[in-house]
């Protein structure tokens, strides 16, 4: 069995789901975001939907207001360099809504390997 990068935050949101390890995606991003001196605190009733919504918005707001914690949150999730470069970075919804994903997709990467092997 290997790991398969989800094309989208909703099929991997449904992926998530699927394998019983949405709670963990949830505790990673927590766990993380924590270690980035960002606290955030996603309670586990949080939906799909309003944590894609959510971690949208938190993104948004590093970009604009916080950018050496923004970067310093893709340094500790280990988002890798190279997929945020090729990114547009001229509409900075667009580009949160993009590095959102490459976070979630990051995450999702660490829970699938952690219970899977």
């Amino acid at each position: 069995m290997s790991f398969v990068a989800p094309v989208s935050t909703d099929a991997l949101l449904s992926e998530a789901e699927k394998e019983d390890l949405y709670i963990k995606l949830i505790e990673q991003l927590n766990k993380d975001f924590n270690l980035a001196n960002d606290a955030v605190d996603f309670p586990k009733s949080t939906t799909p939907e309003e944590l894609k919504v959510q971690l949208h918005e938190k993104i948004y707001r590093l970009i604009q207001y916080k950018f050496a914690e923004y970067l310093n949150l893709l340094y500790i999730i280990d988002v890798p360099e190279n997929e945020v470069k090729k990114l547009d970075g001229s509409d900075i919804v667009e580009l949160s809504q993009q590095v959102a994903f490459l976070v979630l997709k990051r995450e999702w990467q660490k829970v699938w390997f952690r219970n899977k092997f």
